[in-house]
């Protein structure tokens, strides 16, 4: 696709990408209204919860060390802005850096939303820019500020010949998407188009897109050791400087498809920096995987397979033995649409079966045009009827399933749903960290960590016995394809 780094809007994934969130099908079906282009979305009568795409993109903004993020909203949707401030804060001091990034917001009320408030984000712009003296100044819109029409990329254009800094207009209204998703491409739209400069030359660096840079020890010491490079981790701790430099890469690189899409592939198809797309890095086959896809990348395979051939003589015995008191145990999954689909590869390598995976949404082709590589790889080492939804964080739908299925543990990377599916009595198993499958030690640890939590149930239990769900018998008894159309087969 041709990407258009002159305009500060960005196509949201529905039309891009195709993507849905409602399904209830089989995981053939899936891929196959995916390869032929006849997947279509279903619609939900009654919806309970989901999330707001402003929040993805002002969050990996916000990640970026010495920045300014001015959005241009009412007060309540920038109540994340403590949280980032603290969490960033944190994430820097990790690797002993500081970080001066602030969030601020222009508090839109309901004169400004009539008469407009264009003077005011001026002026809250300027008087940022002299107090902070940020890097970069991004300039975001909301639902409300895109309604009214405020021109903030005129005022971007303005500011950007007053200071000496990049001021970047940053569309992200809420209501504009309901793939929260799309939020992932909107901050990459805006890096891409007001800080990444066109290579002078190649630099020993591999760009790496996650969340949280909590692996960045083990993968700073292997990026090293195999590739002779270093990570430049996006967005966490990067800098303005940094990330000027994306273009001169030796590759990208993602912990998962639906995180990394528009970045990898605006960079390969514009500055011809290799995008690795495999599956992600999560359990054995998937760390050997991706290790090969960069070491292909950029020349370094047999030093790939020497690590491998190393490593795999350290712990594949550990793991294998840590993986016998898992084989049989069935699990449900809810995550978003990259990790169901990996960590359901992780369990099925465990031994185990999957009842069940919701994903909360889903993009039938990443930006290559291609079918996501998690799915296909899942379609061809798992049986074709495999029960698979696209849920979109609904809890009532999550919870009914849960009923029916009555799996031995529960997978998610929500925390809300992790709750109520232990209410429920069922053990769960919270995959905050995108890293905590990473490698083979980290496949080790998770195997360790459902074993202990499918034999201690205690807690599951004592605090089911004590809860009354709002969920009537009645409700546990429908279908959950009732809730939205199920997708017919072939």
């Amino acid at each position: 696709m041709p990407y258009n780094f002159k305009n500060a809007n960005l196509a949201v994934r529905e039309n891009r990408l195709g993507s849905i969130t409602g399904f209830v099908g089989d995981l053939e079906t899936l891929v196959y209204r995916s390869e032929c282009g006849s997947l279509k979305n279903r619609e939900r009568c009654f919806s309970q919860s989901s999330s707001c795409l402003s929040g993805c993109a002002l969050n990996a903004l916000a990640a970026i060390r010495n920045v300014a993020v001015v959005y241009h909203a009412p007060a309540g949707c920038t109540a994340m802005a403590s949280n980032d401030n603290v969490k960033f804060g944190q994430i820097a001091a990790r690797i002993n850096k500081t970080t001066n990034s602030v969030f601020v917001c222009t508090d839109l009320n309901e004169k400004d939303t009539v008469f407009g408030a264009m003077n005011d984000l001026r002026k809250i712009v300027e008087h940022t820019y002299n107090t902070y003296k940020p890097d970069a100044i991004f300039i975001s819109t909301s639902c409300v500020s895109g309604v009214i029409g405020e021109d903030v990329d005129g005022l971007a254009d303005e500011i950007n010949e007053e200071l000496p800094i990049p001021v970047i207009p940053v569309h992200c209204e809420g209501f504009k998407s309901r793939i929260w998703a799309s939020g992932f491409d909107i901050s990459d739209h805006a890096v891409l188009q007001g800080i990444v400069k066109p290579p002078k030359e190649k630099r020993r660096i591999i760009n790496i897109k996650n969340f949280y840079e909590s692996a960045r020890p083990q993968i700073t010491k292997i990026f090293n050791e195999v590739f002779d490079a270093d990570p430049q981790f996006l967005y966490c701790n990067s800098t303005i400087e940094e990330l000027s430099h994306l273009s001169e890469a030796l590759a990208t690189v993602c912990i998962c498809g639906t995180l990394g899409t528009y970045l990898g592939n605006a960079l390969e198809e514009t500055y011809g920096v290799p995008y690795v797309r495999t599956i992600n890095h999560s359990g054995v086959t998937g760390f050997e995987t991706w290790l090969r896809g960069i070491g292909d990348a950029i020349g370094r395979r047999e030093q790939v397979e020497a690590y491998i051939r190393k490593q795999r003589e350290i712990f594949i015995p550990q793991i294998e033995e840590a993986i016998k008191p898992l084989r049989g145990l069935r699990a449900v999954i809810g995550m978003g649409p990259g990790f169901t689909y990996e960590i359901a590869r992780v369990l099925q390598e465990f031994g185990m079966t999957i009842d069940y995976a919701l994903a909360w949404h889903y993009d039938y082709k990443y930006d290559n045009g291609e079918v996501p590589p998690a799915l296909e790889h899942l379609l061809k080492n798992s049986p074709k009827d495999m029960k698979v939804a696209v849920a979109d964080q609904q809890n009532y739908e999550v919870l009914n399933i849960l009923n029916r299925y009555k799996p031995d543990v529960y997978f998610s990377r929500h925390p809300g749903t992790t709750v109520w599916a232990i209410k429920q009595g069922y053990a769960a198993v919270f995959v905050a960290d995108e890293y905590t499958v990473f490698g083979y030690e980290g496949t080790l640890s998770f195997a360790k960590l459902i074993r202990d939590t499918v034999t201690n149930r205690s807690f599951e239990k004592n605090l089911a016995a004590r809860i009354k769900l709002p969920y009537t018998k009645w409700w546990y008894e429908q279908s959950n394809e009732k809730f939205i159309n199920a997708e017919s087969k072939r």
